[in-house]
């Protein structure tokens, strides 16, 4: 089959003196940052739902960009885009790819004819993986966008939708493995509700449960020896989304004892929607333990919905790779560039700019995230800041050795701290970032 995009050349590194735009200026996969190469610490992935399916279509208009990839048919669609996705990720350097099952392929009016065409696309995608060495990162079953999940899947108030959810799940875990993901995502759309005058929250908790420990159970009989992710966000388009942000996910997970099986998948622009920073999200998944992968985007603070924009922020992707690294890097996880080009930048050669500078944006990230903690002086004040807890009474009330009495003749005897307390420094703090990033 001839290209799809003939006019683009591979990809290639050129350092931040180049003036091409289709030119990595800071990515240069196998440089070597923090004992690793820059495609290992960053692990690239191709998200199959914006850049092979999504047309800049938006709750105002319709789609401002062909994705038909020159079919005639839904069947030789799936194909088509599967060529395009591989023929995209060699171009870029990309290593691996996530994907829903309705993005791979559509639904068709029988749950037996869907699970039948989606076999057809997924034996092209492991033939070209067998070709090109491409990885999956991690699969899912879209649970949302169809109108039987109108009230949800694993939290519908109906026996049959949620029968109808576990089977696509099943087929969509058969997937994975067939194409060797280390990772299946739960990201729960429709997973909420927007009155409880007609819920019954906590049976939806409960199955929601039941869900993914049915999910755990059947994959790992077939040998899925991966992690499953959840991956938290408020609202939209459920008004009161049961995995609303990091916290409450993790939560939900040792409550029900599924924290052994899972962790998180991060979004930025999810991070945006809750009120917190992306750095917020990853920090309280990798302080419990449940730091898993990545959807690489940015949102908006103007716009009250999810974006889903390319990242371009390097204070963004600079703190999100300090927590990764303070975090030994990925396993299975890695980055998935969850993002689409704007409505308004609709040629192909948009999918290619988009790409360089997310990638250059998370490359120039890696290496501040690097500077910073080779630098030091940001770990070090928050060192001192905390010195209190490794002796004297910090080290006995961590140990046990005080309990709220002595704490109490100790504060008696101690007097007023006001007059002791050192400042918390977050202007020079901000300002030695600031040094590190553009200092030279």
């Amino acid at each position: 089959m001839s290209e799809f995009f003939s006019s683009i050349p591979k990809i290639k590194y050129e350092g931040k003196a180049s003036k091409n735009p289709l030119s990595f200026k800071f990515y240069n996969p196998e440089e070597v940052i923090a004992g690793k190469t820059m495609k290992d610490q960053l692990k690239f992935a191709l998200s199959w739902w914006h850049t092979m399916c999504g047309e800049g279509a938006d709750m105002f208009g319709r789609g401002t960009t062909d994705k038909t990839w020159r079919a005639s048919n839904e069947e030789e669609r799936s194909a088509n885009k599967v060529y395009a996705a591989f023929e995209l990720m060699d171009k870029l350097s990309i290593d691996y790819f996530c994907f829903h099952d309705r993005d791979v392929s559509p639904d068709y009016p029988t749950l037996a004819e869907s699970n039948e065409k989606l076999d057809k696309a997924v034996d092209i995608i492991a033939q070209m993986q067998a070709k090109t060495g491409k990885k999956c990162l991690w699969g899912t079953a879209n649970n949302f966008s169809h109108p039987r999940y109108m009230s949800g899947a694993g939290t519908s108030p109906y026996a049959d939708v949620f029968a109808f959810a576990a089977a696509q799940i099943k087929k969509a875990l058969d997937v994975t493995v067939k194409l060797g993901g280390n990772g299946y995502v739960f990201w729960g759309g429709r997973e909420g509700y927007e009155t409880l005058l007609n819920t019954n929250m906590g049976l939806e908790l409960d199955n929601l449960a039941r869900l993914m420990r049915l999910a755990v159970n059947y994959g790992r009989s077939i040998g899925f020896k991966g992690d499953f992710y959840v991956e938290p966000k408020p609202k939209e388009p459920t008004k009161h989304q049961y995995d609303v942000d990091s916290a409450t996910v993790i939560g939900f997970l040792r409550k029900y004892g599924l924290d052994k099986d899972f962790k998180l998948n991060i979004e930025a622009n999810h991070a945006t929607l809750a009120m917190h920073t992306f750095q917020h999200e990853i920090r309280v998944a990798r302080d419990n333990g449940m730091f898993g992968t990545i959807d690489a985007n940015q949102g908006d603070m103007l716009l009250g919905w999810d974006t889903d924009q390319f990242p371009t922020n390097v204070y963004d992707t600079a703190l999100c790779m300090y927590e990764v690294l303070k975090a030994g890097g990925f396993t299975n996880g890695g980055l998935n560039f969850d993002s689409k080009t704007r409505r308004a930048s609709f040629e192909p050669e948009d999918i290619f700019y988009s790409y360089i500078a997310g990638m250059d944006a998370f490359a120039l990230g890696l290496r501040i995230a690097d500077r910073i903690i080779a630098d030091g002086r940001i770990d070090d004040f928050v060192t001192k800041r905390y010195s209190s807890w490794q002796s004297g009474i910090g080290a006995d009330i961590i140990n046990g050795k005080a309990d709220l009495a002595a704490i109490e003749k100790y504060a008696l005897e101690k007097g007023e701290v006001l007059g002791t307390i050192p400042s918390s420094r977050q202007e020079m703090l901000e300002d030695i970032l600031n040094d590190i990033m553009f200092g030279g």
